[in-house]
């Protein structure tokens, strides 16, 4: 008998275990001593976690909080696959199949984030009229403040 939790059947939560999966030979290739390699690990593992404990939130402010954590590990982890390069411990080409997992990720964790958000941005529709507005009679719309008034 196969159970599952809820959050199993999120794809946001099987992308990134995937991502994970990706991170093993990348992790095994860097030296021990260098930094970046535990920070990669702990930013990576924390993505399933909180998208996990978000999901079992049950108040809206609750499941984003986690859902943002989440979307900021793995932001974490592109900029440590950034440092990776930049330290030269890989190529750009080696890193891309993980920073377009990442990108996936987070665009959908900015979705679970919206559609969670008890507040959400939009515009109210515009009323459009297909004339112009009538001036009313007797009051100017401009005024001319050069003009001196006499006063008698």
């Amino acid at each position: 008998m196969h159970t599952s939790v809820d959050h199993e059947k999120l794809e946001v939560y099987q992308a990134s275990l995937e991502f994970i999966t990706w991170t093993i030979p990348v992790l095994g290739a860097l030296p021990g001593s260098a930094s970046v390699r535990n920070q990669l690990d702990r930013a990576s593992t924390s993505v399933p976690l909180n998208i996990a404990e978000g999901n079992g939130k049950f108040t809206s402010p609750d499941r984003c909080r986690f859902f943002d954590n989440a979307r900021g590990s793995a932001l974490e982890s592109a900029a440590c696959l950034d440092v990776m390069v930049a330290k030269r411990f890989v190529s750009t080409a080696e890193v891309q199949a993980g920073k377009a997992m990442l990108v996936k990720i987070v665009s959908m964790l900015f979705g679970l984030i919206r559609a969670n958000s008890d507040v959400r941005v939009f515009e109210e529709p515009a009323s459009y009229r297909a004339e112009k507005p009538q001036k009313e009679e007797g009051k100017s719309r401009s005024r001319n403040k050069n003009r001196r008034v006499s006063r008698r």
